[in-house]
């Protein structure tokens, strides 16, 4: 369908290995150790684990090594961005549709599942919520909350969080037809498709495989 683009595969190296021996299911999941997570973010609603700064760092050190590989390979149009998803068992459905959702949105980024893997997917109990968290050193992963994927669809706080990766940010203050609004619009909204406005903003991020270093005027509104 893009046979004139060419792939590139993002690595940063991260092997994060991650086994928290939980559980089947948010039910009867044995309780995980929490990791460190950012600090809240004053006035969010929903999905309280979020940290602006750090999503934008996450989101900072994927295009960065992207620009690495666009260097050793000119003209690469679509960069692929590797996942793992073994450390979060229980949404595995969740995570897969997350990647379909985002996929079939979007053409100058996509995901997938594989090796050297870009970031991860974990998956516990934290007070906090689900977040995008990274330690500023060019490791990276997804943690999604049982307690949270019971009160919210689990389909859009996983594909919210996706978003993060991507270079979208946090705008709880819109409607549910916003991706990224979150937890806002409240438990009822179920809605895990980004609208337009962000797919757009996406495929602007990501044009000409990141070879204009737009990220750093166009992401998280500045």
């Amino acid at each position: 369908m893009r046979n004139r683009r060419t792939a590139l595969s993002v690595t940063l190296g991260l092997g994060v290995a991650v086994t928290l021996g939980l559980g089947a299911g948010p039910a009867s999941a044995q309780e995980a150790p929490t990791p460190s997570a950012p600090a809240l973010t004053s006035g969010t609603q929903g999905y309280t684990g979020e940290s602006q700064k750090t999503n934008e760092k996450f989101f900072k050190a994927v295009v960065e090594d992207a620009l690495k590989k666009q260097a050793a390979k000119p003209g690469i149009q679509l960069v692929t961005v590797n996942y793992s998803a073994s450390g979060a068992p229980t949404f595995r459905n969740q995570i897969a549709n997350s990647t379909a959702v985002w996929n079939s949105s979007v053409r100058n980024v996509q995901l997938r599942e594989g090796g050297n893997a870009s970031f991860s997917y974990r998956e516990g109990n934290d007070p906090r919520g689900s977040y995008a968290q990274t330690d500023g050193h060019g490791r990276g992963y997804i943690f999604l909350d049982y307690r949270q994927n019971q009160q919210y669809s689990s389909n859009r706080v996983v594909a919210h969080e996706t978003g993060h990766v991507l270079g979208l940010p946090d705008h709880y203050s819109g409607p549910c037809s916003e991706l990224m609004s979150g937890g806002g619009p409240g438990t009822s909204c179920r809605n895990d498709r980004p609208n337009a406005t962000e797919r757009a903003r996406v495929d602007r991020l990501w044009q000409n495989g990141v070879a204009s270093v737009a990220f750093d005027k166009v992401a998280f509104g500045k």
